[in-house]
């Protein structure tokens, strides 16, 4: 496997519509940085967020997961409460090519506040806005803010394609739009 270069992703995101909407140089003035950078892609975060609360004793159950568990904000700025959780999703849609997984990670200006990005890995002929999940490790509110950059994703060329990608399979979160919950 291979990582690839900023012409790389470029030129995918140009040709084959792989980032949309694209910036094709990384941005940073007064912002948390986003955008291509040498061997990656900062995503921004879109103005949609669900954040965790407990005001209807709710649990949080992955294979019946209640939408009583959150309250939705359409901001600019979001604040995640202390030792909570904020679902969340890219401004970008993603296409990602057959031979290609891509992996995310945090940015380090979040991390240093204690703010912490969780994606899972983009799998091959994966298509959608990426759900991002925010932790709030501190016992203090934190600030979350819309349309700056909130991770980085790698892309890994595979030698050969797979044999079966998540296209093949019909994966269940195929063509997501907005935040989107988990599904069984």
């Amino acid at each position: 496997m291979s990582i690839m270069p900023d012409s790389w992703i470029r030129e995918m995101a140009e040709t084959k519509g792989m980032i949309e909407p694209f910036v094709e140089a990384q941005r940073r003035e007064g912002v948390i940085s986003y955008g291509v950078s040498s061997y990656g892609y900062d995503a921004r975060v879109a103005e949609e967020f669900k954040i965790f609360t407990n005001v209807d004793n709710a649990i949080v159950d992955p294979k019946n997961f209640s939408d009583q568990s959150f309250v939705e904000r359409n901001k600019e700025v979001c604040i995640i409460p202390p030792n909570s959780f904020v679902l969340a999703r890219t401004v970008e849609y993603f296409r990602i090519p057959r031979d290609v997984l891509v992996i995310c990670l945090g940015k380090s200006t979040y991390a240093r506040c204690g703010i912490i990005v969780n994606v899972t890995p983009l799998e091959p002929e994966w298509e959608g806005h990426v759900t991002l999940e925010f932790s709030n490790t501190t016992p203090l509110p934190a600030k979350v803010y819309a349309n700056e950059g909130a991770c980085q994703f790698l892309f890994l060329k595979g030698a050969t394609p797979p044999e079966v990608s998540y296209a093949d399979r019909a994966g269940k979160y195929m063509g997501q739009r907005g935040v989107t919950l988990p599904r069984l």
